[in-house]
């Protein structure tokens, strides 16, 4: 089961788009589930994707994207999709996660040392889940 815990909703019609195409490309392979949170600053965000998380690491491995966090190549996310049975990626909103957030996470993971809106982030996210998917299946969309 992979979960997204992303703040805010996609409002660009074009990403809304090409991140549905992902989740749809995603669910043959993996249980997927998206939950938008209210975009409402990192302190009121970080405590809905907390108490969405509950306790403890009873949901599998938690990755916090943020600019801190260490950057990973394609087959570097394929081993991690690989090694758990349950992943949660959590997405922060314009202003980023909170500080409690970032430290409940099990690893922080930079997409990029660009800057992204958190919409450009999702989809990103689910393109890389999806292209990690396929590298562990064989499949030709990643080519080397």
């Amino acid at each position: 089961m992979i979960r997204i815990l992303a703040v805010g909703r996609l409002k660009d019609a074009r990403l809304a788009g090409l991140a549905n195409e992902f989740a749809q490309r995603i669910r043959p392979w993996s249980d997927l589930e998206i939950v938008e949170l209210k975009d409402q600053g990192p302190e009121r965000e970080g405590a809905a994707m907390l108490a969405r998380l509950g306790p403890g690491s009873g949901h599998g491995l938690t990755v916090a994207l943020d600019e801190r966090g260490d950057a990973v190549s394609s087959r570097d996310l394929a081993a991690l999709l690989g090694a758990h049975g349950s992943l949660a990626f959590l997405i922060g909103g314009p202003d980023g996660l909170s500080p409690a957030t970032r430290e409940r996470a099990d690893r922080l993971l930079s997409l990029s040392p660009l800057t992204f809106t958190h919409e450009t982030a999702r989809f990103l996210l689910l393109e890389q889940i999806y292209r990690g998917l396929a590298i562990l299946r064989g499949h030709p969309y990643h080519r080397d």
